[in-house]
């Protein structure tokens, strides 16, 4: 029965991106959803984006080995990049009126950054969205006799299904309803566990001590890498093609601003969820031994939770992995499309052929990412090492170029590759200093040489918009 109506769900999810195919007219309305959504579907978009298997998987596994301090990373600095691109960001990107956020970088500093901008960005989704695809052969697997690989193909196909047909609209609508399962399946879980436990103070009076120890202990270092912790997602993940577009697919900035805020919000409050969640499960049921912590929370409801809560909660992961996986499939295949091949080719590209190049990248990178997928199975992983990438290449540029008059492109090309150079060979000398804080500052000193060094001017934020 768990499973038929996994298969009904996955089925309505489907038939929703088949339908919402009528609704993509040009390539705008695929990537941006033609700049319409409304406030509950934008925030639900935004909220939907995050909340993927590094929220409930990896960090409720990391969480119950390392405590409060061992997650900063994810959920709290994923909602603190929502938070400050709703801020700092969101306004002059929004006033630009354009497709993706390689645009951006073309609008302030050329056509050249925005070549590199493209070329850096692309592949941070490839391992992102491979996390969400173990995810999914994950929990198909315990439901199933699928094997990883088996289970990594099926998600793969259902999921660029959707997407190809419908693309951003697909995700919205499917959002929405995916956002529902989420918090309805978190929140009976929830309720479920701090029952048979006796009281949510009952679970946290037999947790271990370490579990709610937010702040670090040690000396300077071990402050810098709780820095570090706080900006992988929280800056990494502002100049990023996924939120771009989440966000810049609102009918208004000013519908835009208020769901990074709400977004932002519920993400931190249903974020903690998961952690509970799993907390509650080792007290109550410390036999549950697991070669493979991501698997735990599963694991307990299939051996302890009714039919009714087992399609529930099962239903909101597949929501919430199906709804961060759609969305990382589409942004790169628009970085790609928009920003590489459309000027490769010019004017012989229309807006017709560019949707279809739209759709063809989309199976492009689903292909790339269920290779790695069945290579690298660390969920938690997965999505650090996409945040970092951005993080060390990309944030400092973009921030630089909205809001630093003496910013240049020769700067932001320097940028870019220093800090990415930087950040892959500290990487492999493991230094007491966690690398990609390295590779940010190196990324920021770049950035100021070559600026002062090479100056060009660049648009500033009045003449953007």
């Amino acid at each position: 029965m768990l499973l038929t109506s996994i298969i009904i769900y996955l089925a309505i999810t489907v038939a929703i991106g088949a339908w919402s195919t009528r609704l993509v007219k040009s390539s705008n309305d695929f990537v941006l959803a033609g700049r319409s959504l409304p406030l509950f579907l934008s925030a639900s978009a935004l909220f939907a984006t995050w909340f993927g298997s590094e929220t409930i998987f990896g960090a409720s596994s990391v969480y119950l080995e390392e405590g409060l301090i061992g997650v900063i990373e994810d959920p709290f600095g994923g909602a603190l990049c929502l938070v400050l691109f709703g801020l700092f960001f969101l306004r002059p990107m929004y006033r630009m009126g354009v497709l993706t956020i390689g645009d951006v970088f073309r609008r302030i500093f050329g056509k050249r950054v925005e070549f590199f901008a493209s070329v850096f960005m692309i592949p941070a989704y490839f391992g992102y969205v491979a996390a969400q695809l173990v995810a999914l052969s994950l929990i198909l697997g315990s439901i199933t006799d699928l094997t990883l690989v088996e289970g990594i193909l099926i998600s793969s196909g259902i999921v660029v299904f959707y997407t190809f047909l419908g693309g951003m609209w697909a995700i919205s609508i499917t959002d929405f309803i995916q956002t529902t399962m989420i918090v309805v399946g978190l929140l009976w879980v929830s309720m479920m566990v701090a029952s048979e436990a006796g009281g949510v103070q009952n679970i946290l009076s037999q947790a271990p001590e370490e579990s709610f120890q937010f702040f670090p202990t040690g000396g300077a270092i071990s402050w810098i890498n709780y820095f570090g912790a706080w900006i992988i997602l929280g800056l990494g993940s502002i100049p990023s093609q996924d939120i771009y577009q989440r966000v810049m697919s609102s009918k208004s900035e000013k519908v835009a601003v208020r769901s990074t805020y709400l977004a932002g919000g519920f993400y931190l409050t249903f974020g903690l969820l998961p952690l509970f969640i799993a907390l509650g499960a080792k007290v109550l049921y410390p036999e549950l031994y697991l070669e493979n912590n991501q698997m735990l929370l599963p694991t307990m409801i299939l051996a302890h939770g009714g039919l009714p809560i087992q399609i529930v909660f099962f239903g909101a992961l597949i929501s919430a992995i199906m709804s961060t996986t759609s969305s990382g499939l589409l942004a790169p295949a628009a970085i790609l499309s928009e920003n590489l091949i459309k000027p490769f080719f010019g004017e012989k590209v229309n807006d017709k052929s560019l949707l279809w190049i739209l759709r063809g990248n989309i199976v492009f990178v689903a292909i790339i990412a269920t290779f790695i997928a069945t290579m690298e199975s660390n969920i938690y992983d997965l999505v650090a090492g996409a945040s970092i990438l951005m993080l060390v290449s990309l944030f400092v540029p973009l921030t630089a170029g909205l809001y630093w008059k003496k910013a240049s492109p020769t700067g932001c090309l320097l940028s870019m590759m220093v800090g990415m150079i930087s950040y892959l060979i500290s990487d492999q000398l493991n230094p007491v200093i966690d690398a990609h804080i390295i590779g940010l500052a190196f990324s920021i000193l770049a950035m100021i040489i070559g600026s002062i060094s090479f100056p060009t001017r660049t648009l500033q934020l009045d003449e953007l918009s």
